[in-house]
């Protein structure tokens, strides 16, 4: 028996469900590990030994390549004078001020552990500055665990969500009647970097839906919130938004910050200083150093090394070279998201059968992939590695169309 099925067997005994959340075992095809030993750059190794060429990052946190050199030299050294103590390093002064520097919309910096954190703070910080209690949120996106934003209800009450009201995202028409809904008690609109909701085609927002949440929150004095956790410094250093020359109030950020360390941020704007200091929000780790260490390497790396556009050109390698592979076997896939966080869907596969068959294909050839949820990009992907995996896939291209045919 494998060590991953003796470790599932072991789990079982002692955690429910064997394990919890996104790192399920039954999220992913059939014979994919559910445990690892190690990674090194791109590359992950799980616990028999076998490596493959990672396209997952952790789900988001490695931006740098796993136990990136000056990333964990920073986080040694900090670690050398202490992480949890009885107050915040010098670090956190110093992170707080590089992302105001940084951040185009932001004045100001609080810190916390996960991405639901973030989100959740925000959302509290929008009631605490307008007095208002709903918030405007986009059917089937992803804001966190909690019961109030939670995919999956069950544990939560209807009062968990009694002010959630939803919109489709880039809908001008469903934004405008989930304000009109809210009335007065608008607090808040709180919208993803772009659509990458679970299982579904990616979407990019349009100039005239992100400029319509401005403006809707503009003339309504309610508080625009960026969910920037996924997509946070892979589309831009300056925020997600940026690009479009849309900033919004306030923004959560995790997942890429700290290269794997367990971090996340909320940035806002002057405007909600005060509501931000008044809100009671704290944790027992939340003033961890050794992480703040990391996002500080983590920031230099970012941008001397422009990655943001590297991510861009080496997400457009693979792109077309997966288009190219899949026309030439008769195989129909649809790519979406921006080339740093690629998703790819096969036509005619509403079970997603075709695309868990291809992950299969392609993990037997040393690469991970996943079959429903955006994939990422990291600094250690460059053009061999890219290469590498297109030799890969193209294998399991040609395995799924004789599979099929």
């Amino acid at each position: 028996m494998s060590q991953d099925n003796q470790l599932r067997i072991r789990a079982r005994a002692v955690i429910p469900g064997g394990l919890w959340g996104h790192m399920r075992a039954d999220g992913l095809p059939r014979g994919y590990p559910q445990f690892f030993r190690s990674g090194q750059g791109c590359r992950v190794t799980d616990v028999d030994g076998r490596s493959y060429l990672d396209f997952m990052c952790s789900w988001g946190p490695i931006i740098l390549g796993h136990h990136h050199p000056e990333v964990e030299a920073a986080a040694h050294r900090q670690r050398a004078l202490g992480d949890a103590l009885n107050g915040p390093g010098e670090v956190l002064v110093q992170l707080a001020e590089r992302l105001t520097g940084l951040v185009t919309h932001a004045d100001w910096a609080m810190f916390s552990k996960n991405g639901t954190d973030a989100t959740t703070t925000c959302v509290s910080i929008a009631r605490a500055a307008t007095g208002r209690r709903k918030i405007l949120l986009a059917r089937k996106a992803y804001h966190g665990a909690l019961p109030w934003c939670s995919p999956y209800p069950l544990g939560s009450t209807a009062e968990d969500r009694a002010h959630l009201i939803p919109f489709d995202f880039n809908d001008l028409a469903s934004l405008q009647q989930a304000v009109e809904q809210a009335g007065d008690d608008l607090a808040g609109i709180l919208v993803s970097a772009f659509r990458h909701d679970y299982g579904l085609d990616q979407e990019m927002p349009t100039l005239a839906f992100a400029q319509a949440v401005r403006t809707a929150c503009d003339d309504r004095n309610a508080v625009l919130i960026l969910d920037d956790v996924r997509a946070g410094f892979r589309l831009s250093l300056k925020g997600s938004w940026d690009v479009l020359g849309v900033q919004p109030d306030l923004s959560a950020w995790s997942k890429a910050i700290a290269n794997g360390h367990a971090l996340a941020a909320v940035t806002g704007r002057d405007r909600y200083r005060e509501a931000a200091s008044q809100l009671y929000v704290t944790g027992s780790f939340w003033c961890s150093a050794v992480s703040m260490a990391a996002a500080l390497a983590t920031l230099d790396v970012l941008e001397r090394e422009a990655v943001p556009a590297r991510l861009h050109a080496m997400g457009e390698r693979f792109r077309h070279g997966l288009a190219r592979q899949a026309r030439a076997v008769g195989l129909g896939i649809r790519q979406s998201g921006p080339p740093q966080m690629p998703t790819v869907l096969f036509d005619d596969d509403p079970d997603f059968a075709k695309g868990e068959r291809f992950c299969i294909e392609a993990l037997a050839r040393g690469v991970y992939l996943h079959p429903k949820h955006n994939m990422f990009l990291s600094l250690a992907h460059g053009e061999a590695e890219i290469d590498e995996a297109l030799q890969a896939t193209q294998g399991a291209f040609e395995a799924l169309a004789e599979r099929l045919n």
